[in-house]
């Protein structure tokens, strides 16, 4: 379960973060000011749409941070730069078949209108 309350500060950690208004960052993220207000009052709890706008214009929030406080922020990956997300990937040329990497059975692509496509790699 989220805990609305903290979520709440996370969310306001992240505004002081980049030194902006609540206004600021709702136009920012494309959602009403008086979205946020609520938000931050507590009155309304934020929505999946809200989330995945927020995580999308800001990559250095972990998901997992914003919701259950897991991970950090700015989220480590990011603040490190692009070559520490990727450089866990490997080319297809470089994946020899007697490798023990775990073999991938789903990929969500999480699109900015909120959209998704998910690939599953299950062959049953």
């Amino acid at each position: 379960m989220i805990n609305t309350e903290l979520l709440i500060k996370r969310l306001e950690k992240i505004i002081q973060f980049h030194n902006m208004s609540a206004s600021q960052f709702a136009d920012r993220i494309g959602v009403q000011r008086s979205s946020i207000s609520h938000l931050l009052t507590g009155r309304n709890k934020p929505s999946l749409e809200f989330v995945m706008k927020l995580v999308t214009e800001f990559p250095e929030v972990n998901l997992y941070w914003l919701l259950y406080g897991q991970g950090s922020f700015p989220d480590e990956k990011i603040k490190n730069g692009p070559t520490s997300l990727n450089k866990n990937i490997k080319n297809k040329d470089n994946h020899s078949p007697d490798s023990k990497e775990k073999p991938i059975k789903k990929v969500i692509i999480f699109y900015k209108d909120g959209s998704f496509d998910a690939y599953d790699n299950d062959k049953s």
